[in-house]
């Protein structure tokens, strides 16, 4: 169930009194809703919401600032702002800390549905993500890709909606036939269980070594192509040697997969819907939506809208990446009905997705126009861009792995200096602590931007980083297991709350806002924001203002209350991120 968000109701009552006042003092009857526009102030000192009286302008025929001021002069006092001022073309409101901490503290603190709103209720979106080829591990870029789906999902489900995690994997195609090619030549019988080494890892090394070999051979590459063509008709060897090593590969995806938090409700094998595609595309070509080429290739035009042609079918009838993703398109909708589907694929992938779309459009499916692309920058490294065939990239178990490994001297060195032993859950924690580095900073950039990975930042205990935020909530953990007070108390009635005080409140009511905000714009970059700000806000706080030796009882129980409700919605927002909320550091 949605609970209330404070900052819509608060413009609610904005709007009907503005309507009141512009009725009243100057005799406008018939007011635009649609024209009035909402700011946040950069500065909260200004205000914690800012009212533009520039519409108003055109309709009153008279200065911002002077309509600005009248409102303000013809505004009632009101328990839901300490203060209402007009500040040039802006009218300012600050919320009242009271009002807040009355409507905030107990839900915040109790109630794990707080942000959660209906905009996506009765709407089922299929999110697709991860989407690997089985011919080698997951790496750098995959867990951009995973992490964005992962928490995406998360957002849109907080929005209401119903949400499919779906992934598709690349199990079919030149690039795998490269790999098993390999095997063939020069695997000598070798497997993952006689090497010790994990399924996609083992398979991952033979695709390097198809790209070794080629160049020193570039013939092979036609041995690669008859492998696709025998295993498209069927050939029982090829089909038993790709059944055995895409087998590998998916035990060692799984294992990655489990480890990193990443779940589907769905799985899409391309080696099941490139044959649909066919018939999509052959049933298009009857219609003369496309058209054969003289070698016998299946295309269609764009040049109307200046894209030029694209290759559905090869000419000796093989299929495409693009026969396959059209026919997982018309599946996923034929098996969920969906009211959308979001593609989370990388920007290299821009153009293909812009194609596919158009396809399905022009093949006539009217929900092609719900279909999304989350593109994405990519990951790059100091030394440049990561290249799979040459084993270039960053193995994703390997950076998890690395990542623990540096959370665990970072522990020991603390608790060296703060005296304090190292139990035997350190490695549990160490291994949360490397996730939430590795989650956070990839999170944290806008999708569209390329990320530079600097494991050392992600690990600091200071700033926008995952160990900074499990830190906060250690740190408010400990707080609250120091209280004595009874956990489910909320005791704040007439306690002043002062300015910092009053900016966690604010902060607070901002959070059904933000998480709306991040569905809208498919982008989880913004709650990182958020949530940053309300840890900074709370250490601010923390230092500044003694809680649990306040000044009196009632600062005491109104300072343990806040910090309820701030550890709520930093425990949610973790979960979100599928970072651990540790209680301990």
């Amino acid at each position: 169930m949605a609970c209330m968000n404070l900052i819509s109701f608060f413009k609610n009552k904005v709007e009907k009194t503005v309507v009141e006042i512009l009725k009243t003092e100057f005799q406008q009857d018939k007011v635009d809703l649609s024209q009035f526009k909402f700011e946040v102030p950069p500065d909260e000192n200004m205000g914690h919401l800012a009212f533009a009286c520039f519409p108003l302008s055109r309709v009153l025929k008279k200065a911002p600032p002077m309509i600005a001021a009248s409102l303000a002069d013809n505004w009632a006092e009101t328990r839901y702002f300490s203060q209402v001022k007009a500040t040039g073309p802006y009218l300012n409101f600050f919320f009242s800390p009271e009002y807040l901490a009355d409507e905030l503290i107990k839900v915040c603190a109790e109630d794990s549905s707080y942000g959660n709103n209906d905009s996506g209720l009765g709407k089922s979106l299929m999110v697709e993500y991860s989407s690997p080829n089985t011919n080698k591990p997951l790496h750098l870029g995959h867990c951009r890709n995973n992490l964005l789906g992962m928490v995406l999902s998360n957002i849109l489900d907080k929005n209401g909606y119903t949400v499919i995690k779906s992934n598709l994997v690349n199990d079919r195609g030149v690039h795998i036939c490269k790999s098993m090619l390999a095997y063939k030549k020069w695997g000598e019988g070798a497997t993952p269980e006689s090497t010790g080494k994990k399924g996609d890892k083992f398979v991952g090394d033979y695709y390097v070594l198809y790209d070794k070999k080629e160049k020193e051979n570039p013939a092979i590459l036609e041995e690669v192509q008859q492998m696709l063509r025998d295993w498209e008709a069927g050939d029982k060897e090829v089909l038993t040697l790709w059944e055995t090593m895409n087998g590998w590969v998916l035990d060692g995806f799984h294992q990655t997969y489990k480890r990193m938090g990443a779940t589907f409700d769905k799985f899409y094998f391309e080696s099941q819907t490139y044959k649909g595609g066919k018939d999509i595309i052959l049933d298009a070509l009857k219609r003369g939506v496309c058209f054969r080429e003289e070698n016998g290739a299946v295309a269609i035009d764009f040049e109307k809208e200046k894209l030029g042609r694209k290759i559905l079918l090869r000419g000796d009838g093989t299929a495409m990446y693009m026969t396959q993703d059209i026919n997982t398109t018309v599946t996923k909708f034929n098996d969920y009905q969906l009211d959308g589907s979001l593609f989370v694929v990388g920007n290299e992938q821009d153009n293909h997705f812009r194609m596919l779309f158009l396809i399905l459009k022009k093949f006539g499916y009217d929900w092609a126009d719900r279909c999304e692309h989350i593109s994405y920058g990519m990951i790059t490294l100091p030394e440049g861009k990561m290249k799979s065939r040459e084993g270039t990239v960053v193995d994703l178990d390997d950076l998890m792995d690395k990542m623990g490994a540096m959370a665990l001297e970072e522990i020991k060195e603390r608790r060296d200096v703060y005296g304090e032993d190292v139990d035997d859950d350190v490695l549990a924690t160490a291994e949360d602590i490397g996730q939430a580095a590795i989650k956070f900073f990839i999170l944290r950039t806008n999708a569209v931007k390329e990320i530079s990975f600097n494991p050392k930042e992600s690990l600091s205990f200071e700033g926008a980083t995952g160990p900074y935020l499990q830190y906060t909530h250690a740190r408010i953990c400990s707080v609250l297991r120091k209280s004595e007070s009874d956990e489910k108390s909320h005791s704040f009635k007439g306690y002043a709350w002062d300015k910092d005080e009053s900016s966690l409140l604010v902060l607070l009511a901002r959070y059904p806002d933000v998480l709306q905000q991040g569905a809208a714009d498919r982008n989880p970059a913004v709650l990182c924001s958020y949530i940053y700000d309300l840890c900074r806000a709370y250490n601010k706080f923390y230092y500044d203002h003694p809680i649990l030796k306040a000044e009196n009882e009632l600062a005491v129980q109104a300072r343990i209350s806040l910090t309820r409700a701030v550890k709520g919605v930093l425990n949610k927002t973790l979960n979100i991120f599928t970072i651990t909320a540790l209680e301990k550091m």
